[in-house]
């Protein structure tokens, strides 16, 4: 019978420090939380203490997962790591948590997509336990720790962005009418000069320059045009309804990159549906990159908004500029 891939359980994890929008007041000395509250509505967002990383970060989430799911660190067959703020540069975020969890039975690899990355994993992931019996459950996590990356100077970044992680366990199952339903990538490489990390690669190696020019940090070089997301977003919600031949009507619910509150009500207004169908939960953790994704979900699982059965869409972009959407039937 036909396998398929099925969401098992979840978990999520922000570090404790709060940043209210008071310190950038302070920081930058201006009134930045007003405008913070009105344009993008983040009130506060979470940043790792000085001795956490993003590998700190992934284990949590991974932990609580494992233990919603009643999962044993020798029961995962693969861990995929999301992120676009690694551990190192090399080896892998993923087998430093591998090793750190005892996950002795896993392959391991990261992928970067930047904040596309988490739905990305989970397109991946579902096709290896579809593809491969050899690969029954799959941890899947979004790790993000932009705060490591952020220019303390700069208005546009430090106030935005922040850290978490969320984590999946995908499991097979066979003869199923839940699971993986489907899923699309699109890049448009001709924005991935707009928004990055540049240095710190071979383009631009780590030199005393760079760091005098704090060129290693995350920077915005240029403005992307307002309704991209929302266009990218409801073009590809339409395409995949087609394929599923559904409407935006039977999705019960979307869970969007975090980025920006208006792009995804644009983006609810575009497909004709209400805004109660697309959690938002950038308010307090900031943009998580990765991450905000299982985060908006575990929030919603938390306020019992989701039920077995439910159609899920999840709906990423980021750098590059990366676009990804997967459904799931829940």
């Amino acid at each position: 019978m036909k396998r398929n891939a099925i969401i098992h359980s979840s978990g999520a994890y922000v570090p404790e420090r709060i940043i209210p929008n008071s310190y950038f007041n302070d920081l930058l000395v201006e009134d930045v939380d007003s405008w913070l509250r009105e344009h993008v509505e983040i009130y506060e967002r979470r940043w790792c203490s000085e001795n956490q990383s993003t590998a700190d970060l992934a284990i949590e989430a991974a932990q609580k997962a494992m233990e919603n799911g009643n999962v044993k660190p020798e029961d995962i067959d693969l861990l995929i790591i999301s992120t676009d703020t690694p551990e190192y540069i090399s080896p892998s975020t993923a087998s430093k948590v591998q090793h750190k969890m005892g996950l002795i039975n896993a392959g391991t690899f990261d992928v970067n997509s930047a904040c596309s990355g988490f739905v990305t994993a989970l397109d991946i992931a579902s096709k290896y336990i579809q593809a491969d019996e050899r690969y029954n459950t799959v941890l899947v996590v979004g790790a993000y720790a932009m705060s490591k990356y952020l220019n303390m100077t700069n208005k546009n970044t430090v106030t935005l962005f922040a850290d978490g992680a969320g984590a999946f366990i995908l499991k097979a199952e066979t003869g199923t009418k839940r699971g993986f339903l489907g899923s699309e990538l699109i890049t448009k490489g001709e924005y991935c000069d707009y928004m990055g990390i540049y240095g710190g690669g071979t383009f631009k190696p780590i030199t005393d320059e760079l760091i005098a020019e704090k060129g290693q940090l995350l920077q915005f070089v240029k403005k992307f045009p307002k309704t991209l997301n929302p266009e990218m977003w409801s073009m590809m919600t339409l395409n995949l309804c087609k394929r599923l031949g559904i409407t935006p009507d039977d999705v019960n619910h979307y869970f969007l990159t975090q980025i920006n509150v208006n792009s995804i009500r644009q983006t609810m207004d575009i497909l004709g549906q209400p805004q109660a169908k697309a959690q938002t939960s950038m308010h307090y953790y900031g943009y998580t990159g990765s991450a905000c994704i299982p985060l908006a979900f575990n929030d919603s699982l938390n306020a019992l908004k989701l039920k077995r059965g439910d159609l899920l869409f999840f709906i990423g972009s980021g750098g590059g500029l990366a676009f990804a959407i997967a459904a799931f039937r829940y």
